[in-house]
């Protein structure tokens, strides 16, 4: 019997699934806030349900697959990729380093994985001068998309061909899965336009703003374009239609993400689906939307998953998790390569200052 656990941890929740011999029997969220305040509520409740084979934890920015008894200061500065002096504050999250500690003394075999830069299957040439090109939780999203177009067309891992939409609480992110692998992504902070995030961000203001607190970068997304940083998504969508600044944002939004659609394309020319996942997917204004405005490129369509509450990501880890401990979906695994991960992010940096960097995070 393989039992197994994948983490998510979201900006506005975390999720937990489990599999016992690929089938669900943890499916539940915490709200991030209060895990925040209390980080013991999340490793009380994977302790409960111990003994597990292996659990994908909170990844972060990605590691190369890292045990939780690893984990060490240099695993540290790649995690969060925040500077010495601001590291308490770098992560949206709050109690991520006390999840961290928490999980160490637990004894529970928790693993971090990679990020899609970490990937064998990703080309070089597409890894130049990036870092974010999809962290670890939105490749989770890719597994699952894999193994969900795999499932509702009857086909092989291997003849799966999509670009998924992850559109997040807070980011939105884009990858390309070709002949079931993932080779190539546009990342949170590299990609268009989030609902609470800028996405990539104009070189020219990022020179401007000179040294700028990494909370920047989960600001100046559709909430922010609307003025109103904490409403609901569902909120702005209705308004869109009424309110001057609601439309500029959800405009932005919308076509921000069909204009990085269209600039994947040069990758994957003729994708069999475009994927849609991430918390405002459950928005039927906004699949309907996206449907529209992709129509011209391919069908899309609302990843499944196998989960009721959990989300995506979440599902997709313990599909990962699985895979590693010789389960059900050990071939999906392979199939991707996932096991290939190597190296950190900031190895594919050619810009001046880039040895510097390295010396800095990874020494």
């Amino acid at each position: 019997m393989v039992r197994v656990i994948g983490v998510d941890p979201g900006t506005v929740s975390f999720d937990v699934c489990g599999l016992e011999d690929g089938r669900v029997f943890l499916d539940t969220t915490l709200p991030t806030v209060e895990v925040g305040a209390e980080p013991r509520i999340l490793v009380d409740m994977l302790k409960a349900v111990a003994p597990v084979d292996l659990i994908i934890a909170p990844s972060g920015y990605g590691l190369s697959w890292v045990r939780i008894q690893e984990f060490g200061p240099r695993e540290r500065l790649q995690y969060i990729l925040a500077r010495e002096k601001r590291r308490g504050n770098s992560f949206p999250i709050r109690g991520m380093a006390e999840i961290v500690r928490l999980l160490r003394e637990s004894d529970l075999p928790a693993y971090f994985m990679p990020a899609v830069i970490h990937l064998p299957t990703v080309p070089e040439h597409r890894k130049v001068n990036k870092i974010d090109m999809g962290t670890a939780d939105k490749l989770c999203c890719a597994v699952l998309g894999v193994y969900d177009q795999a499932r509702h067309y009857g086909i092989a891992y291997e003849e799966t061909s999509f670009i998924l939409i992850e559109v997040g609480g807070a980011f939105t992110a884009i990858m390309v899965v070709e002949g079931g692998k993932v080779v190539d992504g546009l990342g949170g902070t590299s990609a268009c336009l989030g609902y609470r995030s800028l996405g990539a961000m104009d070189g020219e203001l990022a020179y401007l703003l000179g040294d700028f607190d990494k909370e920047l970068l989960f600001s100046g997304g559709a909430a922010y374009v609307a003025g109103r940083p904490d409403i609901p998504p569902e909120d702005l969508v209705r308004l869109s239609h009424t309110d001057e600044r609601a439309r500029i944002a959800w405009e932005a939004l919308m076509e921000g993400i069909v204009k990085s659609v269209a600039a994947e394309l040069a990758v994957v020319s003729a994708p069999r689906e475009i994927l849609l996942s991430g918390r405002l997917c459950r928005i039927e204004a906004v699949r309907q939307e996206l449907a529209d405005r992709l129509a011209r490129f391919a069908p899309l369509r609302r990843v499944e998953g196998f989960a009721q509450v959990a989300k995506e990501a979440s599902q997709g880890a313990a599909l990962i998790a699985d895979g590693l401990a010789g389960g059900e979906f050990a071939e999906l695994i392979e199939v991707m390569e996932l096991k290939g991960a190597t190296g950190t992010v900031l190895d594919h940096l050619y810009i001046q200052g880039a040895e510097a960097l390295r010396r800095k995070y990874l020494s």
